[in-house]
């Protein structure tokens, strides 16, 4: 006599999580546009690329920062195509790169020289006939913030302005995966901040974004993970909020009339000259101030900040960004 098959609850239970799980990690793997494994680019007994390994999902902007010499630059290059990888594995969207990845990407270089006797507009629709796969003009001008300038000679427009064209032609097909060479270099704040903003239109539209950057306020504005690099390796890598409360969730007092440093080694542990001063680092707010006036220290110009990505990368590195 065949009995009724009853299932078991928690069985039941363990499948449906172990289902949720696999269809959360497929979610996630259809979701890298990305992926890096382990590459390597050396130049005789150079090693400028050194074991580099990361992914970045759709929609989102990745930063890589590092000093002069780190390597990223030359990691950018492989990426993109232009150098040859001494090993390593570079998959776009899960498989390796083939003519949709050149298709789908885009690159705005450090330096571009524009097309002579051509306006912006002409300048924009060439580069746009170069594809197949075109971004719409209208949308383009309007993210770009270009239509004041269509009809200048490419060699009458400002600095902002040629950054604004340049992004616009690495636009101009498109592209799902958008390569920054440091796109604000050089730029006055105002023009800067035009060129943020450009970013996180594109952003709004699920685009991804690599970025390079010698400006840190930049990346912890734009990015939404940074990736440091020093000596051809990777020593840091997450969202930048959540690389600064891990390791340099510190606070600085900086004095523009500092005491003397007899005073300055008894109040605090960790201080450091700067140009405009001293910078103290405490742990302890609160125990740090009462200290410098228990020291008779003038505070009426003290100024109080959290730590930035400039100092868990001087940190990290012993460098500033631009050292």
């Amino acid at each position: 006599m065949r009995g009724k098959n009853h299932c078991n609850p928690n069985l039941e239970n363990d499948n449906r999580g172990l289902l949720v799980l696999i269809q959360y990690q497929i979610g996630a793997f259809m979701n890298i546009v990305l992926e890096v494994k382990n590459l390597t680019k050396h130049y005789s007994n150079i090693k400028a690329v050194n074991g580099v390994s990361f992914s970045i999902e759709k929609g989102t902007c990745l930063g890589l920062l590092g000093p002069n010499g780190a390597g990223k630059t030359t990691t950018i290059e492989v990426i993109e195509g232009i150098r040859p990888p001494t090993s390593g594995d570079i998959l776009y969207k899960g498989k390796p790169r083939d003519a949709h990845f050149r298709k789908e990407v885009g690159i705005q270089f450090q330096n571009t020289e524009l097309p002579v006797f051509l306006s912006v507009l002409e300048t924009l629709e060439t580069f746009r006939n170069l594809y197949g796969r075109k971004s719409d003009i209208t949308e383009l001008i309007e993210i770009c913030q270009l239509q004041s300038i269509l009809l200048q000679d490419n060699r009458k427009i400002s600095g902002g302005q040629k950054q604004r064209l340049l992004l616009a032609m690495a636009l101009a097909n498109d592209p799902e995966l958008i390569f920054l060479d440091e796109p604000t270099t050089g730029l006055d704040p105002q023009s800067r901040r035009h060129l943020w903003d450009i970013v996180h239109q594109i952003k709004a539209k699920q685009k991804t974004v690599i970025l390079t950057t010698h400006y840190m306020e930049e990346a912890q504005i734009l990015c939404d993970r940074v990736a440091i690099m020093d000596y051809g390796k990777i020593i840091a890598d997450g969202p930048p909020d959540k690389l600064l409360k891990e390791q340099c969730n510190s606070t600085s007092i900086i004095l523009s009339e500092p005491p003397d440093e007899i005073i300055l080694d008894r109040v605090a542990d960790r201080w450091t000259k700067i140009q405009d001063g001293v910078e103290i680092h405490t742990d302890d707010l609160n125990q740090s101030i009462k200290n410098l006036l228990d020291n008779g220290v003038d505070l009426s110009a003290m100024i109080v900040r959290p730590q930035n990505l400039e100092d868990l990368f001087l940190k990290l590195t012993g460098k500033k960004l631009r050292a």
